[in-house]
């Protein structure tokens, strides 16, 4: 059995370091009004990880942001409908009722996420950057862009390059939910039949952009595009 298929369950941890100062290689960035937020808007989301701590693309990691997607799945003002793991950092698309929503919702994420990270790691201190990147996208083409650059975001840093067998999508992402791959429209597999594993919790989008807006920027997206540069 390969280790993707062996990405299963979690629980844990320690509260985030309430109180600390800023910390992080963004601590010094200025800290710019959030944009109005709308029921109706698709959110592009970056959080990155402490200098320290080790790479997410691993068993116990996984299935601890695995946990804290569950968790947020039980909300209703605020919706994971894409969620993508990589070494350093976590690209989320989000969708949220207002700030407010948005606020608590990311709030909620990562500290469910931090305390569960640092119990599988047997670590304690703060796990994300003091601060997110967010991105409010407006029109079909960004949102295409936004899609095909965080499902697959594993092809921009070639950690493609061995991937397990039968695996055309990132197992650490959540690119089984999308049902607009050019491939899976032509009845390509895209993940071996076999495999069991817990999928990271996402919710159905309700934007018009994200179900199905996004196509009128391009059409279906291939497993097989590598991003460029973050579509900002």
């Amino acid at each position: 059995m390969s280790i993707v298929q062996q990405l299963l369950f979690c629980n844990g941890g320690k509260r985030r370091g309430a109180g600390r100062k800023p910390a992080g290689p963004r601590a010094r960035a200025t800290h710019h009004a959030r944009p109005t937020i709308k029921a109706s808007h698709a959110m592009h989301v970056t959080i990155r990880t402490m200098s320290d701590l080790p790479s997410l693309r691993r068993r116990e990691t996984y299935v601890a942001i695995r946990a804290a997607s569950a968790a947020a799945a039980k909300q209703q003002a605020f919706r994971i409908a894409h969620l993508s793991i990589q070494d350093t950092h976590v690209h989320l698309i989000i969708e949220a009722d207002d700030k407010g929503a948005l606020a608590r919702g990311m709030q909620s994420f990562e500290i469910s996420a931090a305390r569960r990270i640092n119990a599988v790691l047997l670590r304690r201190g703060r796990v994300f950057d003091d601060r997110y990147h967010l991105v409010v996208i407006r029109s079909p083409r960004q949102m295409r862009s936004v899609l095909a650059y965080v499902m697959n975001n594993w092809r921009r840093h070639g950690a493609d390059r061995s991937p397990a067998p039968g695996w055309l999508v990132d197992p650490y992402a959540s690119g089984f939910a999308f049902a607009g791959w050019k491939e899976l429209r032509n009845g390509q597999r895209l993940w071996p039949a076999s495999v069991t594993a817990s999928w990271l919790v996402v919710k159905p989008p309700r934007s018009w952009l994200l179900k199905t807006g996004w196509e009128r920027g391009g059409g279906a997206v291939s497993v097989f595009e590598v991003p460029g540069r973050r579509p900002d």
